[in-house]
């Protein structure tokens, strides 16, 4: 396994989350993404989590989150807490989709 240019795992696990978040409930989905972005940082194995607002009209959002490994994903999204913390979510989504992958590479660009 090799590393990337910040020293971590180069192949370390990353989540994206996509959702239609229902009209008008936009204010109540981002008070639950407050709670879980709460309880995820002090997650063993979590390195990073971003929310994506539209850049158009749709309700389209995105959770992307990044996690050294795929055990620790797997067990946080497995507990209890977060299937408490994300129940919640039927009222705000009407749709969802979940992509995990390995990270192999990451390239970044150089501040000009």
């Amino acid at each position: 396994m090799g590393t990337n240019h910040q020293g971590r795992p180069a192949d370390t696990l990353g989540v994206v989350f996509a959702v239609r978040v229902i009209e008008g409930r936009e204010q109540g989905f981002l008070d639950l993404y407050e709670q879980l972005r709460k309880s995820v940082a002090g997650t063993p194995g979590h390195i990073v989590e971003r929310l994506g607002r539209p850049a158009d009209d749709s309700r389209q959002w995105v959770i992307t989150s990044e996690w050294q490994s795929a055990e620790q994903f797997f067990a946080w999204q497995q507990s209890e807490e977060h299937r408490e913390l994300v129940a919640p979510l039927r009222e705000f989504v009407d749709q969802r989709q979940s992509l995990r992958y390995r990270v192999v590479k990451e390239t970044r660009g150089v501040a000009s």
